[in-house]
């Protein structure tokens, strides 16, 4: 691991520096890391993209988007300007030689130490970039180090994924390469880990024996938007559930590690995502649910339908609501379903996962159970309002004998003061310090493609003239319902 006070400094080269990504969340935390100071001296941001923009402009407009998007602290002008001190601009397209070479002659006059390639484009440029970063040598700095940090969509499918890795690999070594998932930055993602292996509660009761069934939801209250050109050949397996989803289930069922470093935890990641039962033909039809929003009232206002917004094929079969049954076959997990689900235009943000443990022999009390049929539930809040919830059976006050059901709640907020920070507060201070814990390991972007090119395949082989509909601004359509009530359960929809 590289130390953070490199007195040599750090180069950071920002691709798609004009894009909504660098001043909703790159510039934001960024600014918050050098107010206490983690940001190593010097430090200097170097944007490169197609606009006409100069180092002056670029510079006002960061400023600007760093005042608008700036979340916990107010902005202070004489830090912003310092973290933008030595910025320069490099206007070129993608795929245009001469911007690479102008921006290799800068690396060269300021004799970069150590650089950071951070790709914030459209993911059909990933290529060009890492390709003519390889062919003009970008990339050899005499002294120091280098990396590149690549964000999701890593590929569409299995096959432009391998792809990307052999270019990748081609101009960078693997412990070079930072996939990023900002899920992964979130605190109450982290906190699972902790949850499960630093309390010796919870970890001997983390297993089929006890655990009926877990759920994971990542629910959006906003549509596809000005995003229907990439969501229509996406769609949430794309968006949702081949990332996300599949790394908030690793993390919830992974082992333990033998050590708390980025190969032993993503070691025992990838143990999860092959151990993963594959669903292929049939088996893909029968354990997944797909569905599309018509218009309806969202936060009060009416959206239109999925196939109203301009860019969708008004005979679109892409799911905008997708819900699975998964089964990791190991010892540990052997016949406990995962349900996942994530959905546009749903009527709540939320992201959550609930561990639903084994009913009790409650016939025992002979009362009446106002708990449900399975009271304890153990639910961890990633977003809007992190946090941890246990829910369990308890005595109803008074002469009769009846179980009620009550909750004892972590918030975030309440015991430490504060909201957690942004996600990408700490995935950039770990890629500063050479920390590839919370990033993707090459094999576990493939394990993870894999098992989701064989849903793709078998819908290709399965096609649909029209999907299930659902009211934009319900929890999704009555079939979903439907798909977990035919094993006995039903959704969670509760925020807290």
């Amino acid at each position: 691991m590289d130390d953070i006070e490199d007195r040599n400094g750090i180069i950071f080269i920002i691709f798609g520096v004009t894009g909504d990504l660098t001043r909703r969340k790159l510039i934001p935390a960024l600014y918050e890391l050098l107010l206490v100071d983690k940001l190593p001296q010097p430090f200097t941001i170097v944007g490169f993209a197609r606009r006409d923009w100069t180092d002056a402009f670029m510079v006002d407009t960061l400023m600007e988007g760093l005042r608008t998007n700036l979340r916990r602290v107010p902005v202070q002008e004489a830090n912003g300007r310092q973290l933008f001190e030595k910025a320069a601009y490099v206007q070129s397209s993608f795929d245009e030689d001469e911007g690479y070479k102008r921006l290799g002659e800068y690396l060269a006059q300021v004799q970069a130490k150590n650089v950071i390639f951070y790709l914030a484009t459209p993911p059909d440029a990933y290529l060009d970039i890492i390709r003519n970063i390889d062919k003009y040598k970008l990339k050899q700095i005499p002294s120091g180090w280098v990396r590149i940090v690549i964000e999701k969509p890593y590929g569409n499918n299995l096959e432009s994924a391998d792809e990307l890795e052999y270019e990748v690999h081609k101009a960078f070594r693997e412990r070079q390469i930072y996939r990023i998932d900002h899920y992964l930055g979130k605190e109450t993602v982290q906190n699972i880990l902790v949850l499960r292996f630093a309390n010796g509660i919870f970890e001997p009761l983390w297993d089929r024996r006890y655990v009926d069934h877990v759920q994971i939801t990542v629910a959006e209250t906003h549509g596809v938007g000005t995003r229907a050109g990439y969501y229509e050949g996406a769609g949430v397996i794309r968006d949702m559930f081949q990332n996300h989803l599949l790394q908030l289930l690793t993390l919830t069922a992974m082992e333990a590690p033998v050590s708390f470093n980025a190969d032993s935890v993503r070691d025992e990641k990838v143990k999860i995502l092959n151990s993963l039962r594959p669903l292929t033909g049939i088996d893909a039809i029968k354990d997944t649910y797909r569905a599309q929003y018509v218009s309806g009232m969202v936060d009060g206002s009416r959206i239109p339908g999925y196939k109203d917004i301009e860019g969708v094929a008004p005979d679109s079969t892409t799911e905008t609501y997708l819900a699975a049954r998964l089964f990791v076959d190991n010892w540990r997990w052997a016949g406990v379903p995962f349900y996942m689900r994530s959905g546009k235009s749903l009527p709540a943000r939320l992201t959550q996962i609930a561990i639903h443990f084994r009913q009790a022999p409650l016939s025992l009390f002979d009362w009446k159970n106002m708990a449900g049929d399975a009271p304890n539930v153990l639910v961890l809040n990633i977003q809007p309002n992190e946090g941890i919830t246990l829910t369990f059976g308890a005595k109803l006050p008074g002469p009769g004998n009846q179980i009620a059901p009550v909750k004892m709640d972590f918030s975030y907020l309440e015991s430490f003061g504060d909201e957690p920070p942004e996600a990408y507060i700490r995935l950039l201070l770990d890629c500063l310090t050479g920390d590839a814990t919370l990033f993707t390991r090459s094999d576990e972007v493939l394990a993870q493609w894999k098992f989701t090119n064989n849903i793709l395949n078998a819908w290709a082989s399965n096609p649909v003239k029209n999907l299930p509909v659902y009211e934009a601004g319900t929890w999704g359509p009555d079939g979903a319902d439907v798909f977990i009530a035919q094993d006995g359960r039903k959704w969670r929809n509760e925020i807290g």
